[in-house]
């Protein structure tokens, strides 16, 4: 064990993401089975402003492996982003005791890693995200379970736009990042699917389309729209004002978020979580854990917040050449 660090602290922060209980519960047992204190931060980097951090014991992280959302609770903190509000919560870390940091959220999150990390607190950050927009990973945490729940929305939606040759334009999250979007697109045989990252033209990509498919018989129509790309329901006006047919926008929201988490982000949660504590018993610190070709890897902080992220758009294709 390094002997520098006794207590360690973990907090999650930003967006919650289905599996973030799996990365904490993963972190508190692995710690405490190396022999470190655990104190659990409540409120993301607010709760270190305002001094919510509890001690943390093993039955601290019973029965929360299947629950979505976080039990330490998240929430965005514009006084931390300020330089007087992050050197109250790295002596907020100090005052408590806490030698070193777990942060679980996204790029957000790990700029505050950062932030703390060059004032003496070291830190390790675990990528959690539904949007899957992380850089240095290829997987975060959350992500699964989010695709798996637009697909089971957009299924039962499916029926009634059916039933009716409607048109359903589906808005599901991401923020900038077409992810979920793509994939969820590809797994409903949605006939168009529209993302951030490439351009569209409105009769080109959707309109001609609907009407090509309407040849061979197709009477009933899904879209997917990122959230990044517009809203579900100037789209929906659009294409009812321009083929007649009656469209109906469903933003399916922050139901993307909640839920338990799928067998991926448990297990996927647990190795970050465990990895997390591994660094820092290593005497490893201020890096994001990251996954890379299903292996648990990390990366130091700076270089992980200056690397970019490329969408494979070859998934459009795919859809593309499926959904006539």
């Amino acid at each position: 064990m390094s002997k520098e660090v006794k207590t360690i602290g973990v907090l999650t922060s930003g967006g919650d993401a289905p599996g973030m209980n799996a990365a904490i519960r993963a972190v508190v047992r692995t710690a405490i089975s190396r022999g470190y204190n655990v104190k659990g931060v409540h409120h993301g980097y607010n709760g270190l402003l305002t001094g919510e951090i509890v001690d943390m014991n093993l039955r601290s992280v019973s029965e929360i492996i299947h629950r979505g959302g976080t039990c330490l609770y998240t929430a965005r903190c514009l006084e931390f982003k300020t330089l007087e509000g992050q050197q109250k919560a790295a002596q907020a870390c100090r005052d408590h005791g806490i030698d070193a940091l777990v942060v679980i959220g996204g790029d957000g999150s790990f700029r505050g890693c950062r932030d703390l990390a060059k004032l003496g607190i070291p830190c390790i950050g675990i990528p959690g995200t539904i949007d899957n927009d992380i850089a240095c990973s290829d997987y975060t945490i959350g992500y699964d379970t989010a695709m798996n729940t637009a697909v089971e929305m957009i299924d039962k939606l499916r029926d009634t736009t059916q039933s009716h040759d409607r048109c359903s334009v589906v808005e599901v999250m991401g923020r900038n990042a077409g992810y979920i979007a793509l994939n969820t697109g590809i797994a409903v045989g949605a006939l168009v699917t529209l993302i951030p990252e490439v351009p569209y033209d409105l009769d080109r990509d959707v309109i001609s389309k609907m009407k090509k498919t309407q040849k061979t018989g197709k009477q009933h129509f899904i879209i997917i729209i990122a959230e990044g790309v517009g809203h579900a329901q100037d789209l929906a006006n659009e294409i009812q004002s321009r083929t007649g047919i009656d469209s109906r926008a469903t933003v399916l929201g922050h139901v993307q978020r909640g839920g338990s988490p799928s067998l991926r982000d448990r297990v996927t949660a647990s190795r970050m979580g465990y990895h997390a504590v591994e660094l820092i018993n290593k005497g490893i610190f201020n890096r994001v854990v990251a996954s890379k070709a299903e292996a648990i890897v990390d990366y130091d902080i700076d270089v992980a917040l200056s690397m970019y992220k490329t969408i494979d758009t070859s998934f459009l294709d795919i859809a593309n050449a499926i959904s006539i």
